[in-house]
């Protein structure tokens, strides 16, 4: 059952969501070869909890941490650990915050250094991919779209779809209705209406769309042991068209990026 969102609810999300972009900024501050997955974890927990918040993740179906943390080959739900990463490494960073009833969730993949061109190609087109997917989030079309359209556009760069993993949607539920599958047919599964908030988010990777989890539970990697990268927004549908509730800006102000990718998605700016 699809749970639409009022214009006060949905400034609760982005509120959500605005802070989790910061936690993952926050990473984005200290991530370098060297440091430690738990290291980052413990970065972001304490500052989601002095910011009047709660890891959305920590104790999620027993999950043991506040983010949700993915070295290469790893699709989502790792867990932290203290293997220090090193250069050439990616880190898909999956992070969600509980604020004033409300959840943001949010995810970003990160280079550790330098990375292969073949690497940093994937992590380009799996981003390109979420916008490709958000644009077609609009009054009156359906889930197919946008998955139709992820599929379409990863899989011409000869990229594989992961399949047994999708968005949601979003509100005072971290998982709420519909999923959002990152393929599909277009014209095929529930319509778009005015004041839903999902969360998109593209898992692709380099080889096979096949997956494997591993017996922690919780660790999935892809079938072939070939990178993976995973990025991930919340969005509204606002006055009929997608607005961004999340936002990677935090991490780019961090980082030293300079982007405009956003600002099709943001009727209101975006105060740093």
């Amino acid at each position: 059952m699809i749970t639409y969102k009022s214009a006060e609810e949905i400034e609760l999300i982005r509120e959500s969501s605005l802070l989790v972009g910061k936690a993952l900024a926050e990473v984005a501050k200290i991530i370098r070869p060297g440091i430690t997955p738990l290291e980052l974890d413990r970065r972001a927990e304490e500052f989601i909890r002095d910011s009047n918040a709660i890891p959305a993740f920590k104790g999620y179906g027993d999950f043991p941490n506040t983010l949700c943390m993915s070295p290469n080959t790893q699709v989502v739900h790792g867990i932290p650990n203290d293997k220090p990463l090193i250069e050439g490494d990616i880190i898909s960073i999956d992070c969600g915050a509980l604020k004033n009833g409300f959840y943001g969730d949010h995810a970003y993949t990160f280079a550790v250094g330098n990375i292969d061109t073949e690497t940093e190609k994937l992590l380009q087109v799996t981003k390109e991919s979420l916008y490709v997917g958000i644009r077609e989030f609009k009054l009156n079309n359906r889930v197919g779209d946008v998955g139709y359209a992820i599929q379409k556009y990863c899989e011409d760069y000869g990229y594989g779809v992961v399949r047994e993993l999708v968005g949601h949607g979003l509100g005072r539920k971290m998982h709420e209705d519909p999923e959002m599958p990152n393929y599909g047919k277009r014209g095929r599964g529930k319509k778009f209406v005015e004041g839903m908030v999902v969360a998109i988010e593209p898992m692709i990777n380099m080889g096979t769309h096949r997956i494997k989890q591993h017996k922690d539970g919780w660790t999935i990697t892809t079938l072939d042991d070939k990178p993976s990268a995973h990025f991930e927004h919340d969005v509204a549908i606002i006055d009929g068209k997608p607005e961004l509730l999340s936002t990677f800006a935090y991490i780019y102000e961090a980082l030293g990026i300079e982007s405009d990718e956003e600002d099709e998605f943001r009727q209101t700016t975006l105060i740093l």
